[in-house]
């Protein structure tokens, strides 16, 4: 079946489509949906909407666009209104759509639209020819919303004459509609890369729930051995010995790393960079880095951490406000929002011995909010 369609996606356990219609059945005013899917994925389609009341019909769609909104249309002959809306743009909500039906019943025919906030250049062969006026410039996105009859005429006027348009309100703008523009939502992206994706999976956690603040523990031990660098916190510590580990070894990072991903509800290091040849004497801080990365892509930042090293030697209380630095760096967060303290096992076990150091770690997490964060 080659590539998944984007509507058939995962999103936070479900297809991108159950998402984008919960949204649009939510609305008093829609009294059924129309899905037109990849005619390879009409089971697909069935399935995921079967849970959903009000579903007039499954079918197929054309090679294009504007063929399968064509599809649609023929499914629901007695229609009056119509709301066109890309399964794409999973986190639309029912308000934005109840506006452009609103706004469509004043001339017929109504889009959601965002300003746009960027400068746009007009380019030809890699050279700049104009400057857009921006005033001007709205970035269209769906729904669109439609008399029936008018984008009906709409359609057959382009299959008769040849016309293409890459959204509906372009046919009826050719026929010579008004098409209203409501002002849309900066939350209703259109997925089309995976950082996309990962963006709408925060903003249903927080939406569902789990965008709580979270918490979790961490915890690494290594032996110290002759050869080695001793390196914690990612500072290198002057001593004879360094630990031992396929990596940096690095206890209180590798103790703070599973703090985070505990609190995220995701796998802890050993699954993420396992003991492979690419990891072999790995920088923890860059190991940190795509931990925070992944930390992130599950709907969270870092808010607090605290670590406890546990070392009979040597001194760590001198290397302490630079770990503290370090850190911090890593994760983004100012100086005060880490804490980290050193202390001995008074002789007890084998790390009162010197024959080891270990590290716990807390970590807090809070809802990552799309759009807003750095």
């Amino acid at each position: 079946m080659g590539v998944v369609p984007k509507p058939f996606l995962p999103l936070a356990g479900r297809p991108m489509l159950a998402h984008a219609l919960r949204a649009l059945l939510e609305v008093p005013e829609v009294h059924e949906a129309v899905v037109v899917a990849p005619p390879d994925y009409l089971d697909a389609a069935r399935a995921c909407t079967a849970a959903f009341p009000r579903i007039a019909a499954v079918v197929p769609g054309g090679e294009e666009r504007q063929d399968s909104v064509a599809a649609g249309l023929e499914a629901v002959p007695r229609a009056e209104w119509v709301v066109v809306h890309d399964a794409a743009r999973p986190l639309v909500s029912p308000e934005l759509v109840r506006r452009v039906l609103a706004a469509a019943a004043e001339t017929g025919a109504a889009i959601a639209a965002m300003p746009s906030r960027d400068t746009l250049k007009e380019v030809a062969g890699g050279v700049v020819t104009r400057t857009l006026d921006r005033e001007r410039i709205w970035q269209v996105q769906t729904p669109q919303a439609f008399r029936a009859s008018l984008l009906r005429a709409a359609h057959a006027r382009a299959r008769e004459e040849g016309l293409r348009a890459t959204d509906d309100a372009g046919l009826v703008e050719a026929a010579g509609g008004v098409v209203r523009v409501v002002e849309g939502e900066a939350l209703n992206l259109k997925v089309t890369t995976p950082e996309d994706l990962e963006v709408a999976e925060a903003v249903v956690a927080q939406r569902e729930g789990r965008g709580a603040v979270r918490t979790g523990i961490g915890y690494d031990a290594h032996r110290l051995v002759p050869g080695r660098r001793l390196v914690l916190g990612g500072v290198t510590i002057p001593f004879d010995r360094g630990l031992a580990g396929h990596s940096d070894a690095d206890a209180v990072l590798h103790a703070l790393m599973d703090a985070l991903l505990g609190a995220a509800g995701l796998p802890d290091i050993g699954h993420h960079f396992p003991a492979q040849e690419r990891f072999r004497g790995a920088d923890s801080r860059r190991l940190m880095a795509e931990v925070v990365s992944r930390v992130r892509a599950a709907g969270f930042l870092p808010a607090q951490v605290d670590v406890v090293v546990l070392a009979e030697e040597p001194r760590l209380a001198p290397h302490l406000p630079e770990m503290r630095q370090v850190i911090a760096g890593l994760l983004g967060v100012e100086e005060g929002a880490v804490g980290i303290k050193a202390t001995t096992t008074d002789g007890l076990g084998a790390i009162g011995r010197g024959e080891g150091i270990a590290a716990q770690a807390i970590a807090t997490l809070r809802p990552l909010k799309a759009g807003r964060e750095p």
